[in-house]
């Protein structure tokens, strides 16, 4: 069997969960696109093209294959829904699970913020 069909339905989930994100504001709508575009690299190259070349979506995936980029537009998007994240979480759970969503942001925003910028 093929692996084909399986970077086929997580491309197509990705895609879903992206578009969900473009109304829910803490969820990442760019990180799913370029996780759907790999995947339809590995398994429809239609569904790739389509995707590099939306005007919305292609640069941010094109910025991040060519140069590892995000734009700063995007980093400071992200800080902003951690930041909401931080604060839901320190008002709707108890210690020490309060302080999970701080340590996340803390790990994943240093790596974020070390990417160049595109």
């Amino acid at each position: 069997m093929t692996a084909r069909p399986i970077w086929l339905a997580i491309g197509i989930l990705s895609v879903a969960l992206g578009a969900v994100g473009i109304v829910l504001p803490l969820l990442p709508t760019v990180p799913f696109m370029i996780l759907a575009a790999f995947c339809f690299a590995k398994s429809s190259p239609t569904l790739e093209k389509r995707l590099t070349e939306h005007p919305r979506f292609g640069p941010h995936i094109m910025a991040w294959r060519e140069k590892g980029a995000v734009s700063r537009k995007g980093k400071w998007a992200a800080t902003a829904a951690f930041a909401v994240s931080i604060t839901l979480g320190f008002w709707m759970m108890v210690m020490p699970y309060a302080a999970i969503p701080l340590g996340v942001a803390m790990i994943c925003l240093s790596w974020l913020w070390t990417r160049p910028e595109g």
